[in-house]
């Protein structure tokens, strides 16, 4: 019993780590792991991302820098500005991310509010 609860853990938790979809995108085939001319029909430059400078396809958002609140607003990800100085809970907007690379520190605005910032390398 509790090899399966431990089990279960484990698979949600490796399932919140999966990448956003893009909309239109298959959700069997993640726009960072497409091929260069895939990535290229979707609009999308093959870039060196993280601190592995790994190859994967940055997709940029039609919808980049829009006011917002949250996430529902936009293709990615609702987020503070950069310069922004937000506590955990407090009131915010935010606006829209500009590309789908995931990597670098942001905050992101949900319901209105910031969640806690994080660093992704």
């Amino acid at each position: 019993m509790t090899s399966r609860v431990l089990a279960a853990a484990l698979a949600l938790i490796a399932a919140s780590c999966a990448p956003a979809p893009i909309p239109g995108d298959t959700p069997a085939r993640p726009v960072q792991s497409l091929s260069s001319s895939e990535c290229a029909a979707r609009g999308g430059t093959m870039t060196p991302v993280g601190r592995m400078q790994t190859m994967q396809c940055v997709v940029t958002y039609g919808d980049a820098g829009k006011a917002c609140t949250d996430g529902g607003q936009c293709q990615g990800d609702c987020r503070a500005q950069p310069d922004a100085t937000l506590r955990e809970g407090q009131s915010a907007r935010g606006v829209c991310q500009a590309t789908s690379n995931r990597f670098g520190c942001f905050t992101t605005i949900k319901g209105g509010k910031a969640e806690a910032t994080l660093c992704i390398d």
